[in-house]
């Protein structure tokens, strides 16, 4: 017990010097509605898209001004939001409801298992058990967008590499790169690629195929960087980024990780899922609906295979999904700042100004240029759906203008968002994660800069092939 004379001693934590994700994006709001009443109103002429009848696509050069500029109210920001959230609904819906089902699945223990499993089969091997796990972080964020599900698999990661002689910073490599990678490539993560192709009226899950194949490329590029450094530490334990932190005490294996059979069923049957809803999209034009009935039937089947108590996989359900409510309440804040954008008939200015910016620039360099202001972005707002509904209602139309294909936007916006996942100082994930594992942030910056810098070369190279082959590969428009 602590003595009140050291609690009198203790000085007060520091608060952070950068505003929550919340505050930010209330601010953009109000920010939005001050824009306003000084950037000029104008609108576009739109079109239905060849590619979605139901989605208009701005006309390039039919830019006009208004004839009258409409004036918002001083509380017009605040009747939006409601607005806002009415917008996103679709999305914020399924937000609640993938959370209540990955939370089924994880008190089923079924990925605690599979993960468990992964690394005691590859762990008389380092690179077989990094490049076992690395995949499999990855495609759990490239499917369902996991991320914040890893967290309490770090302690697992790290005493698994500890007893293999390796140290943390190559157990939140594997998750981080694996992370990033899956959210930088995504096919079919709800949180993120499926938003953004929603605002870019695409199909959901269209372009898988070539997402994949980035994907593998990404992962291998990871693989590289992680392996590297664990064969260097290997070779001289002193080289550790970490070798001055103890690690005596606190990474001790969980109680319960057998891979029984019903856990097996679960994973099969999410799997299954998971395929059957790619197919529907893809063949009978499924969407968020359908999603939302397969994740529902995977956390049904989930809940009966486990044997939980009624009561408890209610329970369970509304912890998980309510878990998803800063989330949810991020994703409508954010398409706020579209709606205020809108009703003051300035949000085609802003596209207009931009798309005059890379005037000339041509496609690949206006692609590059999505990827760096999406980039930038994720520093200030570290939510991937967040992030999407801010900057893909500007970047949409603003591809229409340069030359860019709707999934090349969407792809910018997916590499600027999940490889900076892995560093970013504003993720409460990524100085949870880093606190966890015990690893200073100077020390992660170090490890993890080269790899970012492998994976932005590979991305840039990506976007510029996608503008000069996407009718081949599935990607223009």
């Amino acid at each position: 017990m602590v003595s009140g004379t050291a609690d009198l001693d203790q000085k007060p934590k520091k608060k952070g010097w950068f505003p929550d994700s919340l505050v930010l994006i209330f601010s953009l709001i109000v920010v939005a509605q001050l824009l306003t009443y000084v950037i000029p109103s104008g609108a576009f002429e739109r079109a239905p898209a060849p590619f979605n009848p139901h989605y208009e696509m701005v006309v390039a050069g039919s830019f006009s001004a208004a004839e009258e500029a409409p004036t918002l109210d001083a509380w017009h920001f605040l009747s939006a939001i409601p607005r806002g959230l009415a917008s996103a609904q679709e999305i914020i819906f399924l937000v609640f409801l993938v959370g209540g089902v990955i939370a089924l699945m994880r008190s089923s223990g079924a990925i605690d298992a599979l993960l468990f499993r992964a690394v005691r089969r590859f762990g008389n091997s380092p690179a077989l058990l990094i490049a076992g796990t690395l995949t499999l972080f990855g495609v759990g964020a490239f499917t369902i967008g996991m991320g914040e599900e890893y967290m309490p698999l770090i302690p697992l990661l790290v005493t698994m590499c500890l007893a293999m002689k390796l140290d943390s910073i190559v157990a939140m490599g594997i998750l981080w790169a694996g992370y990033g990678v899956g959210w930088a490539t995504a096919g079919t993560n709800p949180f993120g690629v499926i938003i953004a192709q929603n605002i870019a009226g695409l199909p959901p899950t269209s372009g898988l195929g070539f997402r994949i194949v980035v994907f593998a490329l990404c992962i291998l590029v990871s693989f590289q960087h992680i392996y590297a450094y664990a064969r260097k530490i290997a070779a001289d334990p002193s080289k550790s980024l970490v070798s001055h932190v103890d690690y005596s005490a606190g990474f001790d294996m969980p109680e319960d990780v057998s891979y029984t059979w019903p856990r097996r069923a679960i994973l099969l049957i999410f799997g299954a899922g998971i395929i059957f809803f790619v197919y529907g999209a893809q063949n009978r034009g499924w969407y968020i609906g359908e999603l939302n009935t397969i994740f529902l039937g995977v956390g049904v089947l989930t809940a009966i295979i486990s044997r939980m108590d009624p009561n408890d996989a209610a329970k369970t359900f509304i912890s998980g999904a309510a878990e998803m409510t800063a989330a949810a309440l991020l994703i409508g804040f954010a398409r706020t700042i579209e709606v205020v954008l809108t009703d003051g008939l300035i949000i085609d200015t802003i596209i207009n100004a931009i798309a005059s910016l890379l005037d000339g620039a041509g496609p690949s360099l206006s692609a590059i240029g999505m990827l760096a202001i999406q980039t930038i972005t994720n520093f200030f707002i570290p939510s991937g759906s967040g992030q999407a509904f801010v900057t893909m209602p500007i970047m949409s139309p603003l591809a229409e203008l340069t030359g860019v294909s709707q999934q090349t936007a969407v792809l910018a916006y997916q590499f600027g968002d999940g490889f900076t996942n892995m560093i970013v100082p504003t993720s409460a994930l990524v100085v949870g994660t880093l606190a966890l594992g015990k690893i200073p942030y100077v020390q992660w910056v170090k490890f993890v800069t080269p790899l970012l810098i492998k994976l932005f070369t590979l991305a840039i190279l990506t976007l510029i092939f996608t503008v000069q082959f996407g009718e081949y590969i599935g990607f223009g428009n």
